[in-house]
């Protein structure tokens, strides 16, 4: 089933594809084909670029800001930027903490907090995951305790993407341990450059250092810094793991992530033919494709939802447990296909031979190895599932 666009929204194509050919200049391509780790600089003109054009937060209300793009626009932008060989939009403040702050934030932290976010001004990273609390999120040990008018603040957050660009972290703590341990915990807005923080990077399976541990060593928060009611945290975490959920169906990435495997087929050749031709290599391009055409579907339903009722609800556990494996499906078939060009190569190994250097090739086996993570952040495919059977099928 094809997804017919109006005059409008093609018109809004071009226009969107037609401007992130002028935004995303050449080296900032190149290093996106490449799966190569950007510089906080890279990210920071990236942003600002589309900030300047509107489109950082173009899917924000235009109280806040943005310029109210409807579901399809949102999906369009998202297509367009992978198309482009654009970077990801970090998405910790513009599409986690924003909409957290627009539902349950004070009219001061929200006059406060989203211009800097547009500006750039503050780079936010999340504080969630610690090393006894993962998908089991409440069980949470990072402690606040008040003074006054403010929090001391004790423990350890770990996996924290980015931490190492943010100078902002909003943080799940717990403050309170009567009741159910979700009846205790709140949502902190906190200064990452405050005396007592300190992260350490984790070197992940591809080599890389995307993800951090922070301690926090008696770190003082203002009161005003808390985000909704003391103790009321829990339903604040859902409401922007739903969010999250939404941004991790993966639509754009993985149509972009699809073309290039196709390509990359038909450039390889396996017993004088090209390997899009062999007819078991074929056949699984084309059931990734199926499964990616509903979820796209499926996606723009629960988008149009979701902006309908005002937030995503459960069910957007679907988008990620299906965007994710599609993705990781995409990436474990380039890994097969390429053979053992897969191989992360040093430089020098790669020195004359034309068709190990491509970049493509040269960061195969680390995307796939990096993209192991992704059915496993914001809640693994496990933890979705129960979602699903409890509150969307009542079982």
């Amino acid at each position: 089933m094809d997804i017919r666009y109006s005059d409008d929204e093609l018109a809004f194509r071009t226009e969107i594809k037609t401007g992130l050919a002028e935004i995303v200049w050449p080296e900032l391509a190149a290093k996106v084909r490449a799966g190569s780790s950007l510089e906080k600089p890279e990210h920071d003109r990236f942003h600002a670029a589309l900030n300047a054009r509107g489109w950082l937060a173009g899917h924000w209300p235009t109280e806040h800001g943005g310029l109210g793009w409807d579901p399809v626009q949102r999906h369009i932008f998202d297509e367009e930027l992978y198309a482009a060989d654009a970077p990801r939009v970090v998405p910790f403040g513009l599409n986690m903490l924003a909409p957290v702050l627009m539902a349950f934030g004070s009219p001061e932290q929200q006059a406060y907090h989203l211009p800097r976010i547009l500006s750039g001004e503050d780079w936010w990273c999340q504080g969630y995951s610690e090393p006894g609390a993962g998908s089991d999120l409440a069980s949470l040990r990072t402690r606040a305790v008040q003074e006054g008018d403010s929090y001391i603040v004790n423990g350890q957050k770990t996996w924290t993407t980015l931490a190492q660009h943010a100078n902002k972290i909003f943080c799940l703590v717990r403050t309170g341990t009567e009741g159910k341990p979700q009846e205790g915990i709140s949502f902190l807005l906190m200064d990452m450059q405050a005396p007592g923080v300190t992260r350490r990077p984790i070197r992940t399976l591809d080599g890389g250092f995307e993800v951090n541990e922070v301690f926090f060593d008696n770190v003082r928060v203002p009161v005003a810094d808390r985000v909704g009611a003391e103790n009321a945290g829990w339903t604040i975490a859902k409401y922007l793991l739903n969010h999250e959920r939404t941004n991790i169906s993966l639509v754009g990435e993985s149509t972009h992530a699809l073309e290039q495997l196709k390509a990359q087929a038909r450039q390889t050749r396996r017993r004088g033919q090209p390997l899009i031709k062999n007819p078991h290599f074929a056949a699984r391009v084309i059931e990734i494709e199926a499964d990616l055409e509903a979820h796209r579907i499926t996606n723009l339903r629960m988008l149009s939802d979701a902006q309908r009722k005002g937030a995503p609800g459960p069910e957007v556990s679907m988008l990620k447990i299906t965007g994710t494996r599609i993705r990781q499906a995409i990436n474990d078939l380039a890994r097969r296909g390429l053979g053992p060009a897969a191989a992360p190569f040093p430089s020098e190994a790669l020195s004359g031979n034309a068709a190990l250097a491509a970049p493509e090739h040269a960061n195969a086996a680390a995307r796939y190895f990096n993209n192991r993570k992704i059915s496993i952040y914001g809640g693994s495919n496990e933890i979705q599932a129960n979602i699903l059977a409890k509150h969307v099928l009542d079982i």
